[in-house]
């Protein structure tokens, strides 16, 4: 078997990662290259703004990472991809490959006015920020809060749409705002321009989200398209504004700004067009995983972490079987779900959607718990502190 390939990942989330520890237990040499030197666990830091985790507890070093799975590590920024040429070029030099996998995410649709929006989704440091806008608005002891998400019209799928972290938003607000007493005085509004946003996620959990959102006392604006924002405001299209002391939005995805520049087939979106096997369309040295892809699956089909680990997993091991001159193949696409525990801070609801079935199952209290358990798992298993569970 020939060990000797170089392979070089590009991105350090969950599918960069898990691609690299795969592909070192096949006993390859791998080189992971990313712009920051810390996986951030996105599904947990919802917790930050009302300081249940700090930003530390939501890191996990990639350099202790490496150390611990045996890959490279590489710290710079990718600004061009070479695919006829086997070639990245980073801000500080230029690497060689035999085998590449793009693992860098999806970039965020510009809109007018972004700047005057904070997204849970963005930068790592912006859950800070937005933890230091909600105390400066929770020492005042009043004001609005207004959360809502996009979608990417040139993409008709569900894929370029993040709704979950908002809903999880608005419910954590409204119970840490309750704990202080203070929920009276706070209005907080969801937003979205679709007339059934969270609809991916099945007909039975949508028809559910009302009850969600009278409970935690959510106003709701849906079915009018965002024209732009203001200081304070959210624009539609209808000309109404909904004003508010701090604005939360996720826009909708596209294409990663490299991937957009480079030489790999896309979509209409932006995003790498990849076969069954996760391999780049018409490219067979090259793989893209997560949110860097144009998923194929189902409309609704929603773009997890635990669908780029499956999709880190189905790479690696048809890489393995591409170097050894073996024809079997993995698929990725049967594994598309959505699993999701929805957070409220006082509790959860369990959400999963297949082909074949819709489930929303409410758990008061403990499914709080099992979330955080689950960030436990996820940190503590990727460093090798605890084993990892089949199938997690």
């Amino acid at each position: 078997m020939n060990f000797h390939q170089r392979i070089v990942i590009l991105g350090g989330g969950f599918a960069g990662v898990e691609a690299a520890i795969k592909l070192r237990e096949y006993g390859y040499a791998v080189t992971l290259i990313s712009n920051r030197d810390y996986l951030f666990v996105y599904p947990v830091s919802i917790w930050i703004p009302v300081k249940k985790v700090s930003f530390n507890d939501v890191k996990i070093s990639l350099q202790v990472l490496a150390q611990k799975h045996g890959f490279e590590l590489i710290i710079d920024e990718v600004t061009q991809i070479k695919s006829a040429e086997n070639k990245v070029v980073l801000g500080k030099s230029v690497i060689a490959f035999d085998y590449l996998l793009v693992a860098m995410g999806m970039g965020k649709l510009n809109m007018k006015g972004l700047e005057f929006t904070h997204s849970i989704c963005g930068k790592p440091t912006e859950a800070q920020v937005i933890q230091e806008e909600l105390d400066r608005l929770v020492k005042r002891g009043y004001g609005s809060i207004a959360i809502g998400f996009g979608g990417n019209p040139a993409d008709p799928t569900a894929t370029s749409v993040r709704g979950g972290p908002a809903f999880e938003l608005l419910f954590n607000f409204s119970h840490y705002l309750k704990k202080l007493n203070l929920r009276d005085k706070f209005q907080i509004t969801f937003f979205a321009p679709m007339a059934e946003p969270g609809k991916k996620m099945g007909d039975k959990p949508y028809r559910k989200m009302d009850l969600f959102f009278s409970r935690y006392k959510i106003e709701v604006r849906k079915g009018k398209k965002i024209t732009h924002f203001d200081s304070g405001e959210v624009h539609f299209e209808d000309n109404t504004v909904l004003k508010s002391d701090l604005i939360i939005f996720i826009p909708g995805g596209e294409g990663h700004p490299v991937i957009k520049n480079s030489d790999l087939p896309l979509s209409k979106a932006g995003f790498i067009n990849i076969d069954e096997y996760c391999q780049v369309e018409d490219i067979p040295n090259i793989y893209a995983i997560g949110d860097i892809t144009a998923l194929r699956g189902p409309k609704w089909a929603a773009k997890q972490g635990h669908i780029a680990e499956v999709m880190a997993k189905t790479a690696a091991y048809n890489i393995h079987k591409q170097i050894q001159g073996k024809e079997k193949r993995k698929e990725y696409k049967k594994h598309l779900n959505i699993v999701c525990v929805m957070d409220s801070g006082d509790g959860a609801a369990f959400i999963m959607r297949a082909p074949d079935r819709e489930i929303i199952i409410p758990l008061p209290i403990v499914g709080h718990w099992m979330k955080k358990f689950w960030g436990f798992y996820y940190k503590n298993s990727k460093l090798k502190r605890i084993p990892r569970i089949p199938g997690m």
